[in-house]
């Protein structure tokens, strides 16, 4: 018998055995085996209870979910998936950041012979039905979500079926899993202590236009790092932004709108400062000389003219870390990363430039 036809017989008893489960589990419920197996794929037309009425017979009666539940156990596919959600509003024009990521995660990858697959999400549709059709294909051994929710399903989901993953990013549903995260607290913190040394006291920031989790975490410590100094966040000073040149320039075009207009402004996202710039040079207003402005670092930030003063990170060493940390958790590789970091700030580094050189002490 060859091995083509070893894999055929073998595949076909498995499904066989499936099948006799999911019986067994439809019998139990009194529900149909249609039912059954749409539950335990994640298809997103069976509604919640069912579903965890599904789940919970299915562990009691040691039934093992899903072909999709069977490949990520048995790591038969080498294939690992990046999960991220894409649209001009979300990803922006020449954004680098997911890219420089890839890279090295990849690095990481092609030591195990694993491909990286991106997972592109439209913006337009619902984050946690795209992974359940994802993961009811089973085509992947491992899971990286990025852009995390302060609450967020697509946790809880991948934690209850036992699928290796990690997320770029925090979030308040906590399933245990590992994680990385830019400092963002850092950020705010070495920022706003910076601006109110040189005298800022009506200080401005940028948050994301979505739910994400990071914007919540900024924002409490840009508040943190104020009442330190004795001062307060005005809430009209916060400004939402979507993640790119477009979003920047809303920022620039509202600031620029109020009646008593911020000394100082911290962007959040590496991309917004472009657009914040040319609405400040359409209006004759200079950065570091009428306004403080402190961003991210991106490739194309170095062209700004004056300097951006900016926080900066290595994106490749950040990939690295994620996809080791992934594979500290799958058994197959576990051994290999047992210092992996299972959950860590990554820390950015102010790198000064002129773009805040404006001290209210001296003006």
């Amino acid at each position: 018998m060859s091995i083509g036809n070893r894999i055929t017989r073998g595949q076909a008893e498995e499904e066989t055995l499936r099948m006799k489960g999911i019986r067994r589990l439809a019998q139990h419920l009194d529900i149909s085996i249609g039912t059954v197996s749409r539950a335990l794929n994640g298809r997103p037309d069976v509604n919640e209870e069912t579903r965890r009425r599904v789940l919970a017979a299915a562990k009691e009666l040691g039934y093992v979910p899903n072909q999709s539940g069977r490949s990520l156990r048995q790591g038969t596919t080498n294939i690992i998936g990046f999960m991220m959600q894409t649209g001009t509003e979300i990803t922006g024009q020449g954004d680098t950041f997911f890219m420089s990521v890839f890279d090295g995660v990849q690095a990481v990858f092609a030591r195990h012979k694993l491909d990286l697959v991106a997972l592109l999400c439209s913006s337009q549709e619902d984050p946690g039905d795209y992974l359940r059709r994802v993961v009811a294909r089973g085509f992947a051994d491992g899971v990286i979500l990025s852009a995390t929710q302060r609450h967020d399903p697509r946790v809880a989901f991948l934690a209850e079926r036992n699928i290796p993953f990690v997320t770029l990013g925090r979030t308040l549903t906590d399933a245990g899993q590992p994680w990385l995260d830019l400092d963002f607290e850092g950020m705010a913190q070495a920022s706003i202590d910076r601006l109110v040394a040189r005298g800022h006291r009506r200080i401005a920031i940028t948050r994301p236009h979505d739910d994400t989790n990071l914007g919540y975490v900024f924002v409490e410590r840009c508040r943190q790092a104020l009442a330190s100094h004795g001062l307060t966040l005005d809430d009209s000073l916060i400004f939402r932004s979507t993640p790119n040149e477009a979003g920047g320039y809303q920022v620039g075009r509202d600031l620029l709108a109020l009646g008593e207009r911020p000394t100082a402004i911290v962007l959040i996202n590496e991309t917004i400062a472009i657009g914040f710039y040319r609405a400040l040079s359409e209006a004759g207003v200079k950065p570091g000389r009428d306004i403080a402005v402190i961003g991210r670092y991106s490739p194309h930030a170095q062209f700004l003219s004056p300097a951006l003063t900016c926080f900066r990170l290595s994106l490749r060493d950040l990939g690295i870390a994620l996809a080791e940390t992934l594979l500290s958790t799958m058994p197959a590789f576990s051994h290999d990363y047992p210092q992996a970091a299972v959950n860590k700030l990554w820390p950015m580094q102010l790198v000064e430039g002129a773009s805040d050189a404006v001290d209210i002490h001296h003006s």
